[in-house]
């Protein structure tokens, strides 16, 4: 019997998410271990000793604990609607950057602000605002998803911290003049991918790509 990756995974981790996406959109079943962040496990800590999530360990012995390098590797061995995109000259790079190098630090500025008490959260949030949330905004007023008529894998990989940063104060998140981040937003919560991959007991079985629709969480246009 084959050994099944296992996937080192905090749920409601965004970088163990969009990693879980990934794999369960490439049809790739994974054996997934919650992990306590408080009390992670020694496999974990002998396989990236840096102890964060998420992490892959192949059925060959590689290690892949780098979320972004997990999606690669996951869409590597299945990419039905093409999310990894043109190859060497991926336009999905730009935004992989702004969300991890730039719009990252600044949710966690905002979403945890008595650490940062150089800003109110309100000065926190309006950075995150300008650097992420307002260039999104404009693009998908453009098109439907970052990159154009159809998902990326920087939608998805964005997804969660966008996720993250509404989450803080919903109700002034809500009432923002974002409509079409809003839509998109929306679209990835409700989306059955999003919903199966937080499940608290996640199943290990791979989407059946013969039922498998992409229309299911297309924008409405």
């Amino acid at each position: 019997m084959n050994r099944l990756p296992v996937l080192y995974s905090f749920r409601r981790c965004p970088y163990a998410i969009r990693a879980r996406m990934a794999l369960r959109y490439a049809g790739v079943p994974v054996d997934i271990h919650e992990v306590a962040l408080r009390q992670k496990p020694a496999a974990l800590l002998t396989a990236s000793p840096k102890g964060t999530v998420p992490v892959l360990i192949t059925p060959q012995g590689e290690v892949i604990d780098q979320s972004l390098d997990i999606m690669r590797w996951a869409l590597r061995q299945s990419d039905p609607d093409n999310w990894l995109g043109p190859g060497p000259s991926d336009e999905n790079e730009p935004w992989l950057a702004l969300n991890d190098d730039t719009f990252k630090p600044l949710l966690d500025s905002y979403k945890y602000a008595g650490r940062y008490p150089e800003r109110t959260p309100i000065e926190h949030r309006r950075c995150a605002l300008a650097a992420m949330i307002q260039p999104m905004e404009a693009q998908l007023q453009k098109t439907p998803w970052l990159l154009g008529p159809h998902i990326s894998v920087a939608d998805v990989a964005l997804f969660p911290f966008v996720r993250q940063f509404s989450g803080v104060d919903k109700a002034w998140f809500d009432e923002q003049p974002l409509p079409a981040l809003q839509t998109w937003l929306h679209t990835w919560l409700s989306s059955p991918l999003f919903n199966a991959v937080m499940e608290k007991t996640p199943s290990k079985d791979p989407i059946n790509h013969d039922s498998y629709n992409p229309d299911s969480i297309k924008l409405a246009v």
